[in-house]
Order: structure tokens, then sequence, then C-alpha cells
């Protein structure tokens, strides 16, 4: 965050503010002179308790609920939600600066598609983009806070869990370019119906001036029936057919890549390789270019640059380690991802095909059928054992036994990590998914201990 005069920052809120702010922290651990420290309520730790050490640390201000000891009067900034003082700030620091910004929204996709956007934009110029899936309204803000007078393009993530959230971030951000990857189940429970969902997610279009282009699925059909702003310029896209702006053609898949053509109704056709499997990624990657091209970069030069994507954090992450391939791919999941991975991993090498899958949260009144139809799934997938990890994994665990397939239900992750020492044997390959609440990950750490307890050696690296 480049230095700011603090009136300029926290307009709106603090009309006597003055001095230049250095952060906006939420840490307090990452206090610093000149900063601003958000006091959050959390269920563990309440920021209010480290406020007053803040300020002895340097903090210009704090903004808090109520007031606290220690604190001087005029250091204290009271307000009634910090996460929506968050994002005003962002709002604020954001309107200092002209980068060329993308914004990314869904329900599946949204960091594989705001990653392959990073490719391209880190390709023409600096970049700004938000940082694993730091998405709602305390990490976008944070996201615009890395601004800089250099920073040429920017994507941004946008998540939400309750109709508004994106409504919020859009026009904190007023990214130049929208992106809509899909519309799913996910947050039903909250939200209740997937036309709410939809309703959520066009809440982008709250943040784009006239004019601007939105991205869209066509292949969606809830986005291809959708009542659009008419303020806004529709560029489709399309694995399907040639119905759309931008698609897909001459898809080829190998190890750990995917080829095709991408073809542009006005932009022309560029051979693409992305190093990353599924065709689900061929979308995101489309959709990313489309971004970029309708923002008035090169096609050619944009297409190339598809090729930099970087996976982030645990999102189809290949492992090969004790002679076992592993694709990890446990950062979330819903019924869409999980039909995608499956889909997927049918490609990974490996003599016998297994399965650690956990819950899919947040499905609401949906979750027991959308299990059960993972479940038939999983079956149908060729898949050669299914270990289940969870209350409504093991629903999909009973339709897969129910169609001939061995499958192993756990509610303790110990459990869970040794009998998946037990059963993988050298040229196995695995693939775990679930839902980020799951942890799947500790899981396969604690077997990779266990593996290397049994065979009494060290646990061993990444090949």
């Amino acid at each position: 965050m480049q230095p700011v005069e603090a009136k300029i920052l926290l307009k709106g809120m603090c009309d006597s503010a003055e001095g230049k702010i250095t952060q906006v922290v939420t840490d307090s651990r990452r206090v610093v002179p000149g900063c601003v420290f958000v006091c959050f309520e959390g269920a563990r730790v309440d920021g209010h308790s480290f406020a007053a050490g803040a300020v002895e640390k340097g903090a210009a201000y704090i903004l808090a609920l109520h007031p606290v000891e220690g604190v001087p009067p005029e250091k204290t900034i009271l307000v009634e939600d910090p996460a929506l003082a968050m994002v005003a700030m962002a709002a604020n620091y954001r309107a200092l600066f002209r980068p060329q910004m993308i914004g990314v929204t869904g329900s599946v996709g949204k960091t594989t598609t705001k990653e392959f956007c990073a490719a391209v934009l880190e390709d023409f110029g600096p970049t700004v983009k938000t940082e694993g899936n730091q998405n709602n309204e305390i990490g976008m803000p944070n996201t615009l806070f890395r601004l800089e007078n250099s920073t040429r393009y920017a994507v941004v993530e946008m998540g939400m869990s309750h109709l508004g959230e994106i409504s919020r971030l859009a026009q904190a951000a007023r990214p130049s370019a929208g992106i809509i990857t899909c519309i799913g189940v996910s947050h039903l429970e909250n939200l209740g119906s997937r036309e709410n969902i939809l309703k959520a997610k066009l809440e982008i279009c709250e943040g784009l001036e006239p004019g601007s282009p939105l991205v869209l699925n066509r292949d969606d059909e809830l986005l291809r029936s959708a009542s659009l702003p008419g303020h806004l310029r529709p560029v489709w896209v399309s694995l399907e057919g040639r119905e759309a702006d931008v698609w897909a053609e001459e898809l080829c898949s190998e190890p750990g890549a995917e080829r095709f053509v991408l073809c542009c109704r006005q932009g022309g056709r560029y051979p693409v390789r992305i190093p990353v499997m599924g065709r689900h990624c061929v979308r995101d990657a489309l959709q990313a270019w489309a971004a970029a091209w309708a923002l008035g970069l090169d096609g050619a030069r944009a297409a190339r640059a598809l090729e930099n994507y970087q996976t982030a954090g645990l999102r189809q992450h290949m492992v090969r380690r004790q002679e076992i391939t592993l694709m990890e791919d446990c950062y979330n999941a819903s019924p869409d991802s999980m039909r995608a991975a499956l889909e997927t991993f049918r490609r990974v090498e490996g003599r016998r095909h297994l399965a650690l899958l956990g819950d899919m949260l947040e499905l609401g009144g949906y979750a027991e059928k959308a299990h059960r139809e993972l479940g038939v799934l999983a079956a149908d997938s060729g898949l050669d054992g299914l270990f289940a990890y969870g209350p409504a994994a093991a629903l999909a665990a009973q339709e897969a036994e129910k169609r001939g397939m061995r499958a192993l239900c756990f509610a303790d992750p110990e459990e869970a990590a040794k009998a998946l020492a037990r059963e993988l044997e050298p040229g196995d390959a695995l693939l775990v998914k679930g839902s980020r609440g799951m942890r799947l990950e500790e899981i396969i750490e604690k077997m990779w201990g266990y593996r290397a307890g049994q065979a009494g050696q060290a646990p061993g690296k990444e090949e």
C-alpha cells in the first residue's frame, strides 16, 4: 500500500483524520507505524483486545465497534461493521489509481479463471491479483490496498455467502470488465435457490461502467436466459458450440495439459496449450482471454500467455511421492467441481484409480441429493475404490456400494489416514477432493507419515 492521506482513506468515517496512512491491518502482528488497525470480533479472538497494543506500536487509528481502554478517543474511529469499513476504505484507496481491472465471480472456477487472467495480464505489465482465495469483504480490500502507481492491470476475485456482498465488492473495485463463470449450487444453504445465486452473481454489474464487457458462460442455462443490464457489453464464451463470441475447437488432452484452438468471432483463431487438465479449465482459459481481448489487449499475445498459468493452492495439485500419484484438489468442492475432477482424474496414469472424497458443504437442503448423486457418479467414473470422509460423503459411499464399488467410510481423520496408508500400493493414483472445511490435506499428510512408518523410512518428498 502506498502512503495515503488519512482524510482520503477514511473519508466518510472520520473527517478530522490527519497524517499519512501506511497500511490497513487486521492482524496485530502486522501493525506498523502509521497504519490503521481494524478490530474484528472473532469466534476465538477479539481484535479489540489488541487495540491498545497496536497504538503503542504506532498505529495511527483503530477502527472499533466500541471505545477501547488505553486508546485515546482521537485515535478511535467507531464503526457499525468492521468489514463494511474495510470495503469503504478500499473503495477510497482504489479511486486513486487507474489500472485496467478484471473482476471475477461465479459458483465454480473463480480462482482458476482469476489465475488465467493474471497469467495473461502479467505478460502485458505490472499486475496485482487476488492471492489465494481472499475474495470476501476482508480479502478483496486487502487486494486493492496493494495497488500502486506502477500497477497497470489487476484481477480481483469476488465471492459471497449472501445477497448484497458482491454488490459492495464490485462498487468498491469498479472493474473495467467482469466475468461470471457459472451458476452452481454452492451457498444454497444461505440463498435458497439457484435463481437467487444468479441474482447475487449479477451484482457484479453494479460496479461496471456503461459499455464495459461482461464475459458470460453460454453453456450455463441460467446465465444464457438471464436478463442482463442494458448498459453492459456481453461477451459469450462456450465449449459446446459456435453460437458464442469465443469458443474452443480441436480440443486435445495430453498428460498434464490441454491443447485447443481458441476461436473468436471478431478476433481470429489461436492455438493454445494450457498446463492443466480438464475441459472445465479450457472454459476458464477462454473466459480469461475473452476479458483481456475485450479490454483491447492483443489477442495472439494473450493466447500465448495462457500457457503461463500456474495452479493456485490445493487446486489440481499433482504430486508424485512414494510411488503414488496424487491429484490434490481439496480447496473446495461442489457437485459441478466434483464431476469435473472425476472426469479429469480418468486421464491420470495409475495402476488403480482411488478417491478420497469429503463432504461438500453449504448445500442446504440439496446436500443429501447431491451426495447420493456423487456416489452414482463415482461408481460410473471407473474408480477402483472410494474412501469417504464425513457424514455427507458417507451417503455417496452408500450409493457407490449399491453399484458394486468398494467404498469405505470414515468419521475420524486418523482412521482415514491409516486406511489409505494400508490400501495404497506403488503405482496407484489417488484423487483427493472435498470442501475446504473438511481439511483433507491433513489426512494426506498423516497418511504419508503412516506409510513411511510402515516402510521404516522418512516420509520423503514430492518427486
